[in-house]
């Protein structure tokens, strides 16, 4: 079996003596597939990946990358102004603006020449790890191609090699119909494609659903587009509860209890980015404490959030809300004992498990998510029968709606009344949700996920 994936299992540091030091990635994609494939004791695979940083590119000149023990790994050493286009322009500036609702379409995308150099350099990455892939295969392989940012390498490898069976899994939401037509008639129709002649997946069915409109549109009434399939992927919980049991995390614990003492806590843990509806959460929470002056001093808000493709300026723009808002709600409420709002920005995945284990309500109110595993991960770590406030445009909703209480992303006042009920809530209706919450945060493992995406193959 093959991997392909933009950013790899582990990340590279030179060591003193010439060596290398290699630490786990980052990401959703590593942390679900990493425990199942980095086992010197499971099935062999090859593992296929973009050489990120300066430190990659020198482990993989010194081939200390294919040293690492349990996985046969290839880190792809791109262009850099290549790799540049494909995945700041193309992948996050394009595809992750049009899937997620993003663009301000009065103003752009505005697709120019720079737009066309750099979608040629998104298909030349595309084709580099396609024929990497076709290379390193053996006959009739499966092959796992992963997410937006290789949407053009099934196509590619099918092309190359049409005896090997190949899956593409999609971890965000795909645009409708209306929106696939914002792109240029020919790159639609490339990424359509792609995808359509082969087996595409993607968390939740209505994110199938709105890429097989998009591509009946795109390709045509009569055009062969393979029907996809939906498998939605849940945390490690061994690793979870490793990470939890960790010292670091009982640190971090500490020092999140001596910050909000025993206050309740609502909680929220992101990226920085705009489809996050970060700021719209503290506004939610603006209106909470000003309709409830009784919650004031008792309730803290707990900002765990990372910076995130600060070359973007869309992004930094949004940090720079982000902060504002934290001010304004400090700066009308606070008191000298008490921020409303406590925000923490440092990139830390223990203080935020520390974080999902102490909170009282967690806020999930994405504008539009994949999936979200933080809505999964905060059930399975929490200790305190918290609550789940899930937007109704993440991926997760749709299995967690059950036992979560619905926020609607847009609606100030929907939203504070949610946080309120959620704060508000009993004893003993918190236990039953919470409970519920766990056994459908849990049933969906990463070894259930991955044996869906081999059976379609």
């Amino acid at each position: 079996m093959l991997v392909v994936t933009h950013r790899g299992p582990y990340a590279f540091r030179p060591r003193d003596d010439t060596g290398f030091d290699a630490r786990r990635g980052a990401g959703g994609v590593v942390s679900a597939l990493g425990p199942l494939l980095l086992d010197p004791e499971g099935p062999p695979t090859v593992w296929i990946a973009a050489a990120i940083s300066e430190q990659d590119r020198a482990a993989a000149a010194a081939g200390a990358a294919e040293a690492v023990s349990g996985v046969d790994l290839r880190l792809l050493v791109l262009d850099p102004r290549e790799h540049r286009l494909h995945y700041d322009v193309v992948s996050n500036a394009v595809l992750w603006f049009l899937h997620h609702g993003l663009f301000d379409l009065v103003r752009r995308p505005s697709f120019d020449e720079r737009f066309r150099e750099a979608w040629e350099a998104y298909a030349s990455v595309n084709r580099h790890f396609a024929l990497t892939a076709a290379e390193a295969a053996a006959e009739g392989d499966v092959v796992l191609v992963q997410d937006y940012q290789l949407a053009l390498v099934p196509g590619y490898l099918r092309a190359a090699r049409p005896d090997l069976r190949v899956v593409h899994f999609t971890h965000t939401p795909f645009c409708g119909p209306n929106s696939i037509r914002v792109l240029p008639i020919d790159v639609a129709r490339q990424l359509c494609s792609s995808l359509a002649g082969g087996a595409a997946g993607f968390h939740v069915p209505r994110w199938a659903r709105a890429y097989e409109a998009s591509a009946r549109d795109v390709l045509g009434a009569g055009a062969a587009i393979r029907p996809p399939f939906s498998a939605s992927l849940g945390p490690d919980a061994t690793s979870l509860a490793e990470t939890a049991a960790d010292p670091a995390t009982v640190r971090a614990a500490t020092e999140l209890g001596d910050v909000v003492g025993d206050r309740q806590v609502v909680l929220r843990a992101d990226r920085v980015e705009p489809s996050k509806n970060i700021v719209r959460g503290f506004l939610a929470y603006e209106r909470l404490l000003a309709a409830r002056p009784d919650l004031r001093e008792r309730v803290v808000f707990v900002a765990m959030l990372y910076r995130s493709r600060d070359s973007l300026p869309e992004y930094l723009a949004y940090g720079n809300e982000v902060e504002q808002a934290v001010h304004r709600v400090n700066d009308r409420f606070g008191t000298a004992g008490w921020d409303p709002v406590v925000l923490d920005v440092r990139d830390d995945y223990h203080r935020s498990v520390a974080g999902l284990q102490r909170y009282d309500v967690l806020l999930v109110n994405p504008l539009k998510d994949g999936l979200n595993l933080v809505a999964k991960e905060g059930p399975l770590l929490n200790g305190r029968d918290g609550t789940l406030c899930l937007s109704r445009d993440a991926g997760a909703f749709d299995e967690l709606h059950p036992a979560a209480l619905e926020i609607h992303p847009y609606d100030l006042d929907q939203a504070a009344a949610a946080l309120a009920a959620a704060l508000d809530a009993a004893p003993e209706e918190r236990a039953e949700r919470a409970t519920r919450l766990r056994e459908l945060a849990a049933a969906r493992s990463p070894a259930i996920w991955l044996a869906d995406l081999v059976a379609q193959a």
